[in-house]
Formats: structure tokens, sequence, C-alpha cells
């Protein structure tokens, strides 16, 4: 998938990178296509910070470039293992979505513009509007849908499916976020019901369509499901740890769970330049702005995302601006990152792929490569970093102090507007300075620099967005531009105080752990980070807890609509009592959460206990207390099952999934937790 978790906003990532990066790159085209795929992964492994990468470029049938390194090991730290070459591809999956869907729109047996549940009936939702979703909205992300109802989806080592099984389950309880077609936002959902579509209409497992219509006709022999055999996958690290994690699936196929080499993902995107596997009006309609149909700025400036059907963006810098349509889709999983680059009309593609990193600096890699491989040709591209248009301070209409507020998407901020012409950013919940801009006669506020713009836009639905503007160089990766959506105002949400209160101590002092997810997830380890964010108190919109609008004492709803990424995956949620008083959290994406706070003692009994998963399928959470702490715990596993034990911080000390231990030593302070299948019964000793 395209990274879901991104802490901070495209706006600060921008700002951040004019002011820190701005050496140019050193042309493409000056230095020839293995000096240029160097100097690029050079770039990607520094600012990604990946630990192994592998890439390819594909032109007119063949594989004229590829390789594979590994990043030398950090200060302190030992090497880390050499994996193989086949990598987790995440959203790139999208791409294999979308060729199945249009394969099955020439065979005239779907149509894009017909609703989906004219191929699912058993889609539905608690919004009236769900019939009005076509498929097309599907591959362009305008759906409405909330965004990744993804639980159990990501997965160590274990190629369940259950997140894909489970969609419609999910999306029956759940309203829209917008109306159909109304905007673009990044949606996972949106794809794994595309794959549900193809799965309904071809009569096949999505896995079995794709190998017989896809990999076969475009002669890849390394793509592959993570159920499937493979010996040749990239090793996987978490932070600086030197010890390789088991395999990471996701159980979304079509939305990001397809592993490939570089090689053949280049190949793939080498096979959508002719007619391998579409006709060429289907290589088209991909190709188009889809993301013209709906709500979206409407300036003319380069930006990291411009969707077509199922592609990421098909205006890429530098291409576009040089007459050359660049069609590119990057994917992120928690632990592997891809870039896929493709040029139809000259016949190239280029995959960088890697274990840890950034899929955006993997995409400019791609790029890179292709310019060179563009300049052997005799095609120049320029890379002329696309600066502000050229204004002048200017005094400031008094009407836009009116936009002073506050703002929401993946962050919140406050935003300030003095008459003397300043606008001063804060970022709420954030270590960062305030940042400060002036207005200028374009009807701009810009940085003191010059290479950043806010502007203030009213749209056609009523709303008024902060729309941001900046250009970044990166050295070996070449440009990025940004012109998007960075937040929308969020109306006033007038509530009590006490109200307030209730919601303010609620998120400063509970502590909450996952309920529901698969004994494999990757959310499991995760909570070390999730801690450390939790321990930081936040200042917060009044009204709002996050992107949520307060409702009542136990009720906040998704509240920000704004095309692109940053006003992705949205839910709704509710607190409620069990009958102990106990607080549990029950988001409307599935995800179900129980405050630390409920958490029994462990109990060692005689030196023999027996803990049983019960018919609803909830992990068992314990507190290790004075009696347990220090004691070996042994534990007899039941089939599709697993244990996790933490310390007081919340590092995980033992697993059953990640370290294939069968006892752990209970650490003082720490945190027990089994998970599995209903019914099942782990047996524990303890001497």
């Amino acid at each position: 998938m395209k990274r879901t978790y991104q802490k901070l906003s495209a706006l600060l990532l921008a700002l951040a990178l004019c002011l820190s990066l701005s050496a140019p790159a050193l042309a493409a085209e000056e230095i020839g296509l293995k000096t240029a795929a160097q100097q690029a992964v050079a770039g990607a492994l520094t600012y990604g910070g990946a630990s192994q990468i592998s890439w390819a470029v594909w032109q007119d049938g063949k594989i004229i470039e590829s390789g594979s390194q590994t990043a030398p090991p950090s200060d302190g730290q030992p090497e880390r293992t050499a994996g193989g070459t086949v990598y987790g591809i995440g959203s790139v999956s999208k791409i294999y979505t979308t060729v199945a869907a249009m394969q099955l729109a020439e065979a005239g047996k779907l149509d894009l513009d017909k609703p989906v549940t004219a191929y699912l009936p058993e889609f539905k939702m608690a919004d009236e509007r769900y019939k009005q979703i076509t498929v097309r909205m599907l591959l362009n992300h305008s759906s409405g849908l909330m965004g990744s109802s993804m639980g159990s989806g990501l997965l160590f080592d274990d190629p369940s499916e259950a997140a894909t099984d489970q969609l419609l389950e999910r999306l029956a309880v759940q309203r829209l976020k917008a109306g159909p077609g109304a905007y673009s936002v990044y949606c996972n959902d949106g794809f794994t019901l595309a794959q549900l579509v193809v799965e309904a209409v071809s009569g096949q497992e999505f896995m079995d369509y794709v190998r017989a219509n896809i990999l076969t006709p475009a002669g890849l022999k390394e793509t592959y499901a993570p159920g499937d055999t493979f010996n040749s996958r990239a090793t996987i690290y978490s932070g600086t740890d030197t010890t390789p994690l088991p395999m990471d699936c996701l159980g979304v196929l079509g939305t990001g769970g397809l592993y490939a080499t570089a090689e053949d993902l280049a190949a793939f995107g080498g096979a959508l330049t002719g007619g391998t596997l579409l006709k060429n009006s289907s290589l088209d309609a991909m190709a188009a702005p889809e993301y013209a149909r709906g709500l979206w700025p409407k300036e003319n400036a380069p930006d990291a995302l411009a969707y077509g059907l199922g592609w990421d963006n098909v205006e890429w810098f530098p291409f576009h601006e040089n007459g050359i349509q660049a069609l590119v889709k990057g994917g992120d999983t928690q632990y592997y990152h891809a870039g896929l680059v493709v040029l139809p009309e000259h016949n190239m593609a280029a995959a960088v792929l890697t274990s840890g990193g950034v899929s955006t600096y993997n995409e400019m890699a791609a790029s890179q490569m292709l310019i060179a491989a563009l300049a052997a040709k005799g095609v120049e591209v320029d890379e002329t970093p696309v600066a502000l248009p050229e204004a002048s301070p200017a005094k400031m209409p008094q009407e836009l102090m009116k936009n002073a507020g506050y703002y929401g998407s993946l962050m919140q901020y406050k935003v300030d507007v003095s008459a003397g012409g300043t606008l001063t950013m804060s970022y709420l919940g954030m270590e960062v300075p305030a940042q400060t801009f002036t207005y200028h006669d374009d009807g701009t506020f810009r940085d003191e620099t010059g290479t950043a713009c806010l502007k203030f836009v009213k749209e056609s639905n009523g709303e008024t967005y902060l729309y941001q503007r900046a250009f970044t160089v990166l050295p070996g990766l070449g440009g990025l531009g940004t012109s998007n959506y960075a937040a929308v105002k969020l109306p006033e949400n007038k509530i009590s105080p006490e109200l307030q209160k209730s919601w303010n101590d609620f998120v400063s002092g509970i502590s909450i752990l996952p309920m529901n997810e698969r004994y494999s997830s990757q959310i499991y380890p995760a909570l070390t980070a999730a801690a450390q964010a939790e321990s930081t108190a936040a200042e917060g919109v009044p009204g709002y807890m996050g992107s949520l609008k307060i409702v009542d004492e136990t009720h906040a709803r998704y509240a920000v609509q704004i095309p692109g990424n940053v006003g992705r995956d949205g839910y709704d949620l509710e607190l409620r009592r069990d009958e102990k008083g106990a607080l549990w959290l029950f988001q409307s994406n599935g995800a179900v959460y129980m405050d630390e706070a409920a958490v029994p003692t462990l109990s060692t009994g005689n030196g023999n206990v027996r803990c049983t998963i019960q018919p609803d399928g909830y992990a068992r959470w314990y507190k290790v207390d004075d009696n347990a702490a220090g004691k070996t715990m042994a534990v007899q596993l039941p089939e599709n099952a697993g244990f996790w034990v933490y310390d007081k911080d919340w590092n995980v000390t033992a697993s059953s999934v990640v370290g294939g231990d069968e006892s752990a030593k209970l650490p003082e302070g720490g945190m027990v937790v089994f998970a599995g299948d209903p019914g099942a019964r782990f047996q524990l000793s303890f001497t």
C-alpha cells in the first residue's frame, strides 16, 4: 500500500526539504545510464534509509540495466546480511488489479461506469450513496469510501487473506466520507473491492487470473503472492536491528500484496507500453487525467500525485514539462518500498525496489535512470527546477483575515493572519517551530526563502482549503514538486466545556491495545512507537479529536474532505464501556481497542495455567506483576495462534511470531498478549 501511517504532512515535508536540500542534481544525460543508476541508487539509499535496493531498466523488450546493492552499515552498527532480489511491491499491485479490470472491460464482461453493485450485489453500506459507486471510481480513488478497512491485513509469515474476505462485512456498517465521484483521494479499500469485482466477473481467484492473463502473457516468471514458494526474498528489518524479520505478508493482494524482482516489475511496466496486455485504447484510458473529474487544485504546477486509472501520477516531473508522458506508481508496506515509472511512447520502464526506504525516492531514482536512457537515444530532458511565479510583497486584502482558524488533514494546524499581511502556521501536537509567510501581490503567502508558498482557496464545495506549492531538488534524484491542498478549514464545533474536558482527558490519559488483530499482525511490534507517540501531550483543535469531530460523550465522526493523499484513511469512532466498566474503542473500519487500564494481571497459578481465546476472537492481554516478573513462561502453542511479550517500555522481548520463541522470561512491569482463532487454547507453565 501507499504509505498509510505517515506522521508528517506533505506540507511539512515539502517545506523542510526546500530549506535544507537545495543543491542541484547532476544532469543524467551527461553521465550515462550506469553512472546515473549508481548515483540515483545512492540518493535513494541516503534519503530513504534503505538497507537494500534493486533496480532495473526495460527498453524495447529487454532489460538494459539492472543491479542490486546493500547499504553500508550505519555508524556503530554491524553490517546487515544481504537478502534476495524479490521484494514486496506494495501498492504497485494496484496496477495489476487495474489491468485485470481493463481486460475484462475489453472482453465486454465489465463496464467501468456501471455501479459496483452490478457485479457485487452483496456489496452494501450504511449510506445509500454507495449505489452510485462505479468501478471507475474504485480505480481512480474517487469512490468516497473512508479508506482502509485492513485490520489483520499486514502480517508476518502468514499468507492469510482474511482482510480481503472480511471487507464487505466491514463496509456494510460504514458511511461514505464524500459523495461518489466528488474528488480523488487515496483509497486502499477501493482496490480490494476492485479485486473482488475481478474475481466475481472472471469466476477465478485473483492470483489465478493474474497468472493466466498478466504474468504468463508478459513472460513474468518472478512475480508472486505471499503464499507462493520463492526463495529469493529480500530481507527486512525493524529499525536499526540487525536480525531479519519474518516474511512481510499483506492479505490484500490486489491492493498491495504482490512480490516481484525489479526486472519483472520493469518488464511488467514495459508490457504497458504496447499491446501485450491491453489495447492501446485501454492503455490511453489508464493514462488519462482522472483526477480532473472531481475537486482538485487549478494550479498548473508539478505535484507527486495526478491520478489516472491505477496510476498515482500521469503528469510526472520532469517528463510532463518536456512533452513526454510518464506514468508512475509507488508502493509502501511497513518494510518494503517500490517505484515504477513507465514511458509509453518511448517503450521504456524502470523499477526501483528497496527494503526500508521511501517509495517517492524510488520513483525519483527510476526517473533518473530513464532520463539517462533517453539521453542515449538523443532525447534530452530538461530538469530545470520549477520556480514560483514572480511576485512582490504587497498590502494584503483585509478580508483574508477571515480565513484564520484551525485547519485539518492528517495533521492539525492553527493558522493566524495578521492585518499586516503575515500568515503564521503552528503545528498542533508537534514539536515543530511555527512558520511565517508574507503576503505577495499574486495572492500567495511566501516563506522568507521565496521557495514555498501558501494560498487560501474557497472551492466549489464551499470548503476553504490551504493550498501549498514548493519544489525540492535532491542530489542524485532530481526534482520533486508539491502543488496540492494541504488542509481544509475546520468549522467551529461548539461543545460544552465538560464534554471538551472529557475528550481531552480521554486523549491524554488512555493507552489502547488492539483486540481483534490476527496473532501474526504487524501491529503488535508497532506498539513501541505508538506508546512513544501517546506519551506526548498534544494541543488539539477545540471540538475535535484529531480529524474527528466530537459529536457527544461517546461518538466522534471523521470531518475532513481533501483530495490527493492527506484526506485519506478516515473512520468514525464510538466509545463503549463493558459490564465491568472497561473502556473500549470501536472504529467504523472494524478495528477494536481496549483501555490498557482494564488489563488483568497474569496468574501463574501453581505453575500451570491455560489461556483460551473466546468466541469473540479478541486477544487476551495480561500485565506482568511482581509475582510473575522474573519467571520463565513456557508456552504450548495451538494452531493458528501466537504470543508476544513486552517490557515496561513496550519493547518486544519474546514472540512466537518474529522470534519463534516457545518460552520467555517475564519482564518486570511488562505485558503479555495471546492471540489466535476462537477456541485456541494456550498451555502455560512457569518456572
